[in-house]
């Protein structure tokens, strides 16, 4: 747990540094802005960015059952905050485990990965991808079931 948490706070510790050196100097307004950036980032790092992160078990399990893409991250990876953001909503359909907080994820990971935790790994129907484009893994998601509305 406090694995994924350690670059979050290192980022929030390392701008308050630098923010309150700033307004010692008597630069308050860029120290503000500063700190602001920095724990933007320092939010965007954490778990908190992501959708809740099930067991790989779990995750089988409820790929399996409604067919939807599973996606294994963990927190500091600029290229699963890449898929995240670029897949916008559409990310919360996915099922995110994180290999940080489940030793059996980073193990099915690194079996598919040369022995190497590379992520994000997302598994289709049983095949894994490496850094598969958001795009791709947006088409990959099953049908939404289509809304009548009233009226219409």
């Amino acid at each position: 747990m406090m694995r994924a948490w350690f670059l979050p706070l290192l980022l929030a510790l390392c701008g308050s540094v630098v923010a309150a050196g700033m307004i010692l100097a008597g630069d308050a307004g860029a120290a503000a802005g500063l700190l602001v950036m920095f724990l933007i980032l320092a939010g965007s790092h954490s778990p908190l960015f992501f959708p809740r992160s099930t067991g790989a078990a779990q995750a089988r399990l409820r790929s399996a059952a409604d067919g939807r893409p599973v996606v294994y991250w963990r927190s500091g990876c600029k290229y699963c905050m890449r898929l995240r953001i670029r897949l916008g909503r559409d990310a919360r359909r996915l099922h995110w485990v994180d290999i940080w907080r489940d030793p059996a994820a980073a193990a099915a990971v690194r079996a598919v990965n040369d022995g190497n935790e590379t992520v994000p790994t997302v598994v289709v129907a049983g095949r894994s991808y490496v850094n598969p484009d958001p795009e791709w893994v947006r088409r990959q998601l099953p049908e939404l079931p289509s809304r009548t509305r009233p009226g219409r």
